[in-house]
């Protein structure tokens, strides 16, 4: 963190939060290691089950563990594989749909994830 000019408001991280079988994945560490608030973003579900989700985009239904909401299976697109929201640090879940959506353009993954992944892999980076 020392070395970003500018104090991001959220992190977005490429795995899970709550929604964790110890409750506590990548989104969690990363927030109490920086104390900023922090998103999991997930590809797959590693715990818990939910209803169908809607085709729209923003479409969502809450994830379940047991009787405990642990996050939400988003739509961020139609006619894909839904995302797996949850809760990291400092943030409701409404919140982070919201800026998981916000982050969501024309792809299934947000912004972030997409650039990282490319960045991480050394593929370039369409304009």
């Amino acid at each position: 963190m020392a070395q970003l000019q500018t104090t991001p408001d959220v992190f977005l991280c490429d795995g899970q939060g709550l929604a964790h079988p110890r409750r506590f994945g990548i989104a969690c560490h990363l927030g109490l290691l920086v104390d900023l608030p922090t998103i999991g973003v997930a590809k797959s579900r590693l715990v818990g089950q939910h209803q169908p989700v809607g085709d729209e985009r923003g479409s969502w239904q809450p994830l379940w563990d047991k009787e405990e909401v642990i996050g939400a299976v988003l739509r961020t697109r139609p006619q894909t594989k839904p995302l797996y929201i949850s809760v990291g640090h400092c943030l409701s879940l409404d919140t982070a749909i919201s800026y998981v959506m916000s982050c969501t353009t024309h792809y299934r993954l947000p912004e972030t994830t997409r650039w990282a992944d490319r960045l991480a892999s050394s593929k370039s980076i369409p304009g």
